[in-house]
């Protein structure tokens, strides 16, 4: 045989496959650095075309129907309008939850669709149900109003004006002239103004003189509309020309309305100015918006505390850009400031998302620039400038041309889609290094640069690097079938991450070695390297031998490390529960610049004593250092937030109802999280409410899906009385648990109303009806509405309202004096007719799915904040009570007994019942198909791993150290003090590939070495000497990563996960992999003593892959087997392992006294044996690894029958090509001057 390199053939003639087709093509190819620009061209085209936003867009329609049925009282307006509209919704499909409120006189059904339903076609169901629907409207029952709402509708920019100047009346028409203008931004949708007292004509009535000149309100409200006219009655033709003619005239003044005559009584004219006050002005507050500057607020600027104020809220258009929407309001507001917008008018931006979307989305993309850095420099540090520079390249070339398929699949540039590249990024690098490192051995092995070489080499690593991807790839996609709220949320995780995979693997059979060609080094600078390699190589399997060895010829040691991984992890899973250690929660509170606090007072409660509650409440939460700003809001709803959205926020009209926007500073500026400022405003707040028997929210914005609240319990029952008596009670135990606060219910508390009661006798015989009397009360109680002026063309009409003053109105005597009048026009008082009497007014009726409900609602608070803890809690407190006989309903059911927690309950038509919503329900939904999602994931990469290895025991083996990530992940969450949420499971699922991806590696070399002659002690400990170079590369790539997106608060958790996992899977990896293979050494192809080394040529052969050409049956069964075996074979890996470990252990125990046979030692070279002749003088060097190992002779004095192993110097060449392995021929190359030279391997 002729050693020396250069006058070898580089490689033999092999079948090169996708990898080694793809390479041969691009790397001498000029195309291949056009097609590079080609991909960061449009990748550069995906950056900027891709809408950018925050957070992912979820398409959850849902539709609010209203209907009025004047006179019902609640019980009918459910019996008529709810409960039949409710089951019509039902029929559609695509419908999720139906819901309904009944009350007096109106009904609001909402109808919840499917998550990721459109909303347009959503419409067009729902609008033919109504339209094929409308003759079973009752008779009296008005036309339904829908007003559907989505994501979208959510406000992008919202603007307060205010000023210590201008009163909210003239604050409201500057605001609507703005509001108009900003209208012409492109891409803007709905807007509206929240809110500022209208312009109007108040002509007030005064009873007295109604009665004194003997006219009624139906004459002045006459008079006033018939003069309030003007139209076009024709034309003309005079003259051979046409004329239009117009008739009548507007109203423009109150000197106008004052002048109108509206009877002649007694021969005297009586004017309007006689019987009424008229004036012209803002209307009377029925709602107010007051704005308060913060201690934080920016220096020279003016101070504000409760100024008059109106916001403006602008949303954008479905699928545009939220930044460039913003910032395209943002620069017409600057030109409308002087010009529309006075100087002594303040304007303040309280919301911009498409700011807050753009400082994300920038400082995600800087991460990824920093992580990209970070392997860039791991690569330079272990492989050289030149590998590092093809990173540099093709990594960014990557991930923006994966932008680009973002883009193309609809998808946004958003927190969860960088992130999902970010933590890419380390296993993106893994293919690029696993091509250049071996075409670098491949180029050292036969000292020559050459082209064909390098193609071979791509060739070499090309099917091992599709089986790795491919299993990350696995891992990652079945997490896009979650179903729920949270699919959409995280879908960018698992799409973008294969996309970024498979366009990486692209990359690296086409760009890389294009690029690795064009940098190639030199043949000096190569042997350099590999001189270096030689020391750590030796150290590298000093340590092995060192950890292995002991392991597998102790028994007690070898039981001991079993023992201890088995009680670390059940000990770390302790930590879950009962320890809680680490909590378990969705998503964790995002820090946000601002959160709200929402007041509800006792119903029936005046707007002043509302306003006057809020006001204090905005003097304490001014004395957080952090505050900038706060917006109250009082018997109006502030802009709804996504949280809003879902809470019907935008629904709160009330007198009673108020709440306070609260703005930060921005996270950079503050030590303190919106968490920890939110709960110091909650503890602040609180001591207001005492004697008022106000409730108050404070509402975090949601780091995913919002929800009704965090912890909502559905109160099912036999009748309203129970479920009421049931949800009062609740509602106090959920004050009692300690991880429950804000808590409230939607029952309404009992408040009075007035009742006129007809007395009919009376009214007949004065010849008057029930609708008189009801009409003229309507006309004097306010806001009942004439016409309008035009006046000025304002945007905002100016109405015409009659009414009797608020002062006169409220004593009823004066209103009894009113006057009604009869067909006949006599005039009967109104105290004549009738009295007034006090009333309980109707509780709302709710039901959900055609099912009548109750909700008790509570935030999560302390440190235990998820639902599942303070559910706990309640359901303790359900047990305790009675003396710890449990509670019990009015109906005589154990609540208890009928808590339901993963499920509706049934049969509630005889028994009270509840069940747990809100977060809870996303929470178990998406941590139950993650759960499915990652047994789906193992599958798969099972059944990769058994076609690449062809049995069913070695996956198992490789599969093993997967479950144990969690003695990483768990302290590690500990330790950081993070919550195990959503993203925390995420990157436990991708885990799974990487890991499995690293066993690959171990695993395959092993085997092959065994193949090659070798005993499976000294291939497993050869294989970890080889691949733990490459593997921690890889880990520290993941590790560089993953730090970059450990501040984030959402993300922590995959970082965490990551880490942790990442760090103690790459131990255990090194360790249990080869202890497993060891157990398993019959199917590496020998025994695991080494005392039978494969005899003949094929003894130890690996099991020959099926040949191709199977009909599709016969494949589709082998994976049905597959499938089905997975559960066996991991119980047979397991055991197989198990029982090697106690096998080791017993060997350590019994040689604890034989320490110098056990000693290693070095013994002077023998002749290698020889390998079979090869049909051609050259050898052939075709690893299916990128790996030499050059062993010197080493004896192995085992300690039973001291029986000396003598390794002989073996260089493993088999081809990659599954269908080649059998048929190739293999020789070793002899390196007699020096020991272990290779080079860093693939990964």
């Amino acid at each position: 045989m002729n050693d020396s390199p250069h006058k070898t053939p580089p490689h033999t003639q092999h079948n090169l496959g996708m990898a080694g087709g793809m390479a041969k093509a691009f790397i001498t190819s000029p195309l291949s650095l056009l097609l590079l620009l080609a991909f960061f061209a449009v990748g550069v085209l995906g950056m900027w075309v891709t809408p950018r936003q925050e957070d992912p867009q979820i398409s959850v329609p849902m539709v609010d129907i209203f209907v009025r049925y004047p006179g019902a009282s609640a019980q009918e307006v459910e019996n008529l309008i709810s409960r039949p509209l409710e089951s019509i919704m039902s029929e559609m499909t695509g419908v999720d939850h139906v819901y309904s409120y009944s009350a007096r006189e109106q009904a609001m059904v909402t109808v919840q669709f499917v998550v990721g339903e459109q909303l347009e076609p959503s419409l067009v169901k729902l609008y033919d149900k109504l339209a094929s629907n409308k003759d079973r409207i009752p008779m009296g029952v008005q036309e339904p109003l829908i007003k559907p709402k989505g994501a979208d509708d959510v406000p992008l920019v919202t603007l307060t004006l205010w000023s210590n100047a201008v009163d909210d009346a003239n604050l409201r028409l500057v605001g609507l002239d703005v509001l108009q203008s900003l209208r012409e931004v492109a891409n803007t949708s709905q807007s509206f103004v929240v809110d500022g007292r209208h312009e109007e004509l108040r002509v007030e009535i005064l009873p007295e003189r109604l009665a004194t000149f003997g006219v009624s309100l139906e004459q002045v409200a006459g008079a006033v509309r018939m003069a309030n006219t003007e139209r076009n009655t024709g034309a003309v033709e005079p003259d051979q020309r046409v004329f239009k003619v117009y008739s009548g005239a507007f109203l423009n003044s109150a000197e106008d309305v004052k002048r109108l005559m509206v009877a002649v009584v007694e021969g005297r004219p009586v004017y309007v100015r006689d019987v009424a006050t008229v004036t012209e002005g803002p209307s009377d507050a029925s709602r107010s918006v007051g704005y308060y500057t913060g201690p934080a607020a920016s220096e020279g600027v003016e101070r504000a505390d409760n100024a008059p104020a109106v916001t403006l809220a602008i949303a954008k258009k479905h699928g545009t850009n939220g930044v460039d929407v913003a910032n395209a309001v943002m620069e017409k507001l600057e030109v409308l400031k002087g010009r529309v917008i006075p100087d002594n008018v303040n304007v303040s931006v309280t919301r911009n998302y498409g700011e807050t979307a753009k400082t994300k989305v920038d400082e995600l993309i800087f991460k990824l620039f920093v992580a990209t850095g970070i392997v860039t420099i791991l690569v330079w540090f272990f492989l050289g400038w030149r590998a590092s520079g093809v990173v540099l390249i093709v990594i960014p070339a990557v991930i923006t041309t994966t932008v680009f398929s973002a883009w193309l699949l609809g998808m946004t540039i958003d927190r969860v889609s960088l992130f999902a590249l970010i933590f890419s990024i380390g296993i993106l690098v893994d293919d690029a290094i696993v091509v250049v490192e071996n075409i670098y051995r491949r180029w050292l092995l036969i000292g020559d640069t050459d082209v064909p070489t390098a193609v071979d080499a791509v060739r070499e690593v090309g099917n091992p690097t599709i089986l790795a991807t491919a299993t990350v790839i696995a891992a990652l996609l079945p997490m896009g079938f979650v179903s729920g709220m949270m699919g959409p949320y995280m879908l960018p995780i698992p799409v973008l991450g294969s996309v970024a995979m498979v366009i990486s693997l692209f990359a690296a059979f086409a760009f890389t070695p294009w690029l690795t060609n064009r940098f190639r080094p030199s043949l000096q600078s190569l042997h350099e390297a590999a001189e270096k390699e030689h020391k750590q190589a030796a150290r590298m399997e000093k340590l092995f031998r060192g950890l292995i060895v002991p392991l597998v010829t102790n028994r007690k040691k070898g039981y001991l490390f079993l023992a201890s991984i088995v009680v670390v992890f059940f000990v770390f899973m302790l930590m879950f529960y009962p320890m809680k250690a680490v909590r378990v929660k969705m998503l964790p509170l995002d820090n946000k610049p601002e959160f709200n606090v929402v007041l509800n007072m006792p119903e029936g409660t005046a707007l002043p004593v509302t306003a006057n509650l809020i006001h204090s409440m905005a003097g304490k939460l001014k004395e957080i250092p952090e505050v900038t700003a706060l917006q109250t809001y009082t018997g109006t709803a502030s802009p709804f937030n996504f949280n809003g959205l879902v809470r019907h926020y935008y629904l709160r009209q009330q007198s009673w109802q108020a709440d306070i926007q609260v703005q930060l500073t921005d996270k950079h500026d503050r030590d303190r999280t919106s968490h920890e400022i939110a709960v110091e405003a909650r503890a602040l707040l609180k001591p207001l409410l005492l004697g008022t028997g106000g409730k108050l929210q404070v509402v975090e914005m949601p780091p995913g899906p919002p929800v009704l609240q965090s912890v909502v319990a559905e109160i099912y029952g036999p009748d309203a009385n129970t479920r009421r008596q049931v949800a009062n009670d609740l509602t106090k135990m959920f004050e009692s648990a300690e991880n429950l606060d804000d808590v409230d219910n939607l029952m309404e508390e009992d408040h009075d109303i007035l009742r006129f009661i007809v007395d009919s006798d009376k009214a007949q015989r004065n010849g008057i009806t029930a609708e008189d009397v009801n009409r003229t009360l309507e006309m004097a109680m306010g806001g009942f509405i004439l016409g309008d002026i035009k006046k000025n063309a304002l945007i905002d009409p100016s109405r015409i309202v009659m009414q009797v003053p608020l002062s006169a109105r409220s004593q009823i005597y004066r209103l009894s004096q009113l006057p009604v009048t009869n067909r006949v026009g006599q005039f009967v008082p109104l105290h004549e007719l009738g009295t007034f009497v006090f009333d309980k007014q109707d509780k709302p009726l709710y039901r959900k799915d055609l099912r009548s409900v109750e909700f008790v609602t509570a935030e999560t608070v302390g440190r235990l904040a998820a639902p599942v803890y303070g559910q706990g809690q309640v359901e303790q407190l359900l047990a305790d009570a009675n003396n710890g006989e449990g509670y019990l309903s009015p109906d005589g059911t154990r609540l208890l007994d009928e808590a339901y927690w993963l499920k509706s309950p049934e049969g509630v038509e005889g028994k009270s019942a509840f069940e747990w919503g809100g977060e809870w329900t996303v929470t178990w939904e998406t941590f139950r198909d993650m759960g499915i999602a990652f047994a789906a994931a193992l599958v798969l990469i099972y059944m990769l791993i058994v076609a690449q290895f062809g049995n069913f025991t070695l996956p198992a083996i490789i599969m093993a150290p997967i479950p144990l990530t969690l003695i990483g992940i768990v302290p590690g969450h500990w330790l950081m003090d993070a919550e195990f949420t959503a993203t925390s499971m995420i990157g436990f699922i991708a885990l799974a590939g990487i890991i499995v991806r690293n066993s690959i590696l171990l695993v395959d070399f092993a085997r092959e070495a065994v193949a090659n002659g070798e005993t499976v002690l000294e291939a497993v400990i050869h294989s970890c000497e080889a691949r733990t170079r490459p593997i921690i590369i890889t880990a520290l790539a993941l590790f560089g990563g993953s730090m970059v997106i450990l501040s984030d608060p959402i993300f922590q958790g995959m970082a965490v996960s990551l880490i942790f996992g990442g760090a103690v899977a790459t131990l255990l990896t090194l360790l249990i992999i080869p202890l497993g293979c060891i157990s398993a050494g019959n199917s590496m192809g020998t025994c695991a003593s080494g005392d039978e080394p494969p005899g003949g040529g094929s003894g130890g052969q690996a099991p020959t892959p099926s040949k191709p050409g199977k009909s599709a049956g016969a494949v589709g069964k082998e994976i049905a087997t597959y499938a089905g075996m997975y559960g066996v074979a991991i119980a047979k890996g397991t055991l197989q392992g198990v029982g090697g470990w106690f096998a080791a252990g017993r060997k350590w125990w019994r040689g604890r006294g034989k320490k110098s046979p056990q000693k290693l030692s070095v013994v002077a070279p023998v002749a290698a044996k020889p390998a079979p002749a090869a049909p051609t003088p050259a050898p052939v060097i075709t690893p299916p690894e990128p790996v030499v190992v050059v062993t010197a002779p080493v004896a192995v004095n085992m300690d039973k029958d001291e029986t000396e192993i003598v390794m002989q110097p073996v260089e493993t060449a088999v081809d990659a090509d599954a269908d080649s392995v059998s048929t190739e021929t293999k020789e070793r190359k002899k390196a007699p001057a020096r020991r272990g030279i290779k080079l860093k391997t693939d990964i």
